[in-house]
């Protein structure tokens, strides 16, 4: 069993230690296995970061360090079967709840998971593999996931009915949601804020990476979901709209007091920060496939760079 390293004082340090080995660590995984999901881990390290090392109330890891394999799928016959929650620590009235709902970030949160002390590093290794549960686009058995999300946009129905019944039962720990912005051209999102406002789903609260790509380009070009603070606001949400790479103004809403309102906070962020070479691929950035051995040995020197700062700065 792995434990959970202690919050710190200056939890902020931490957390950005942590986004920014975020950031290697996918990239290190990218230019080994000649394709990853970097763009996500770009955008997303900072709010994954505060989440677990801020914003959640999280219990230690009470799952295995290194990923059991696949142990088939859910059923009275059998007994074997589990799912990835136990990462996020026991369930308890008094703990929160995280669900994943973009499956595609999956590596993202593995890196997490590994970061923050919640997964051991060889876990990784059996990433996409055959029989294994550390898969490409999470299910509900994977490190971290605690429900399958896909097709996309799932997640947060789920979360609401989970939300509603700890609301029933009296219980204080809240449900925490993670969502890319692709999320919001589904239909059945919607549906599930309506669910959320009309039974003042309070003890919940989404965190959504506004990165403003998807697979086949530019959300704007694609199909706009602007203004969507204010869609949110109409439909009963309590909103926010902060930087996604600035910690406190991350961690900011999370600590108001409840008012009835689900909470909503609108992460604006870089798919390519930390990255600038990454820029040259836009529209397209979605997912990183090396096109020649000159591209991706461009990104091996921006990772020893990268790992060559680092090393400076301590």
């Amino acid at each position: 069993m792995m434990t959970t390293p202690a919050k710190t004082e200056n939890w902020q340090a931490e957390a950005q230690r942590i986004a920014d080995s975020v950031r290697l660590r996918v990239l290190d995984h990218t230019i080994k296995n000649n394709g990853g999901y970097m763009s996500q881990a770009c955008s997303s390290a900072e709010t994954f970061s505060a989440l677990y090392t801020k914003i959640m109330k999280l219990g230690p890891s009470v799952a295995p360090a290194v990923p059991p394999p696949f142990p088939g799928v859910p059923s009275a016959a059998n007994p074997n079967y589990f799912t990835g929650a136990g990462y996020n620590g026991a369930k308890a009235p008094n703990l929160d709840r995280f669900i994943f709902s973009p499956a595609h970030y999956a590596l993202v949160l593995y890196a997490v998971l590994i970061e923050t002390g919640r997964m051991s590093p060889e876990g990784l290794e059996q990433f996409n593999k055959d029989g294994s549960t550390v898969e490409m686009i999470g299910a509900e058995h994977s490190p971290g996931c605690e429900i399958t999300s896909g097709s996309l946009a799932q997640g947060i129905s789920q979360a609401a009915g989970i939300a509603l019944a700890r609301k029933l039962r009296g219980e204080s720990g809240r449900v925490w949601v993670y969502m890319s912005d692709g999320e919001f051209q589904e239909g059945q999102t919607w549906e599930a804020i309506q669910v959320m406002n009309f039974y003042k789903l309070d003890n919940m609260g989404v965190y959504v990476d506004i990165n403003g790509q998807q697979c086949d380009g530019c959300m704007c070009d694609v199909m706009d979901i602007e203004p969507l603070h204010e869609k949110l606001e109409k439909f009963g949400m309590r909103v926010f709209s902060v930087d996604g790479h600035d910690l406190d103004a991350l961690a900011a809403p999370a600590e108001l007091p409840r008012d009835g309102r689900p909470l909503v906070v609108l992460a604006k962020t870089d798919p390519c920060r930390g990255l600038p070479r990454l820029q040259s691929r836009a529209p397209k950035l979605h997912y990183l496939r090396f096109v020649s051995p000159e591209e991706r040995e461009g990104y091996a020197q921006d990772y020893a760079q990268m790992i060559a700062i680092r090393e400076g700065a301590k």
